[in-house]
């Protein structure tokens, strides 16, 4: 007969603090043409590597950053256009964060804080910095300092399982 052996000692958690899934440190960073079929691709390849991270689709977590990634390259696409010009989307993951950067060339039309709802909800458009300002723990813009335009960035926390 064979005897189980002891069992590891468990480490206690730090009073205050909650449990976070801690995330191996990954990057990822393309350019993208301007245009729709180019927010397609980066929200496509972007859920592609939340996967290959082991943010599996499906998981509220996948849903969320695709959905910011979809969201910031609409607007780069729709508001940052300028012709001939790309924009680069740059996801990153360290420790219990996933970082999402759209950047875009054109500096002057600067991202609005959104304060809600106007009228009846029926226009089309106006939402989706809403969307993003609601889903993610934390998001804001700076101007490129390596030419013209802003980089719009939204950080998502991975919940505990």
């Amino acid at each position: 007969m064979t005897s189980n052996p002891p069992p590891l000692p468990v480490r206690p958690l730090q009073p205050g603090r909650p449990a976070q899934p801690r995330l191996p440190w990954h990057h990822f960073t393309m350019r993208f043409s301007s245009t729709p079929r180019g927010a397609r691709l980066a929200r496509r390849l972007a859920g592609e590597r939340l996967d290959a991270w082991g943010v599996p689709y499906g998981s509220n977590t996948h849903d969320v950053v695709t959905l910011v990634v979809a969201e910031l390259s609409a607007n780069a696409v729709r508001h940052g256009h300028v012709p001939g010009r790309d924009f680069r989307l740059s996801l990153s993951a360290e420790g219990s964060a996933l970082r999402v950067e759209v950047t875009d060339t054109r500096g002057e039309r600067l991202p609005v804080q959104p304060a809600g709802l106007d009228g009846d909800g029926d226009g089309d458009g106006g939402r989706g910095l809403l969307l993003v300002s609601a889903m993610t723990d934390r998001w804001g813009w700076f101007p490129c300092t390596d030419g013209p335009g802003k980089t719009v960035w939204a950080v998502v926390e991975v919940p505990s399982a």
